[in-house]
């Protein structure tokens, strides 16, 4: 974990090139607190030990030109611990927005929450703001992901095998199909796998 990743992703026939420089190592990666996206106190909720990671989408397209990650992860929460669904907090520990800024979710070592996947425990869910079924995810978001995949990875002692998308637990397109196929080819197990020598 030497060194930091600069995905130049070319979605061309799901096919990929990267290109490693010698950036900031992995365990710098900064996360933007609870605290400035305002979120509310989370209820109470199971707690968890970590043995997987989940990838999603958020799901809704984002325009960085009209909507902000901030007030768009406050909805996200507002709207999951409301009537509706009445969850202890937002669904997910992390999300990526589209310029690969990771925000706090809810705690690591809480469980996270789900409409379609029935048993979410032991799994630290991730969710990249965008929906790749009619955009792409940016290259930003693409090394954000490698990066933080590698250093979670470290932190829970978890091979590479253990990370997976969504559509594997449940019957979903996310995280959608633009997203999907890098996981599809098997790049981004593959680059986090080189740094783990876990797989």
């Amino acid at each position: 974990m030497k060194s930091n990743l600069l995905v130049f992703a070319i979605a061309a026939l799901g096919l990929v090139s990267i290109l490693f420089t010698g950036c900031a190592p992995v365990n710098q990666i900064n996360i933007i607190s609870r605290e400035s996206w305002r979120a509310e106190k989370a209820k109470e909720y199971k707690t968890q030990t970590i043995n997987s990671i989940t990838v999603h989408h958020e799901g809704t397209f984002f325009d960085t030109t009209k909507q902000d990650p901030k007030d768009f992860i406050l909805k996200i929460q507002k709207y999951g611990m409301g009537k509706q669904k009445n969850w202890a907090d937002v669904p997910y520990h992390y999300f990526i927005d589209m310029d690969g800024l990771i925000y706090q979710g809810r705690s690591d070592s809480v469980m996270g929450e789900s409409t379609t996947v029935e048993d979410v425990s032991g799994q630290l869910q991730i969710a990249l703001l965008g929906n790749f079924e009619q955009q792409e995810p940016t290259t930003r978001q693409l090394n954000t992901l490698i990066n933080f995949l590698i250093q979670l990875c470290d932190k829970y002692n978890l091979k590479a095998s253990k990370i997976k998308i969504h559509k594997e637990l449940s019957n979903t397109q996310c995280p959608g199909k633009n997203l999907y196929k890098y996981f599809e080819n098997g790049f981004i197990n593959g680059e986090v796998a080189k740094y783990l020598r876990k797989y």
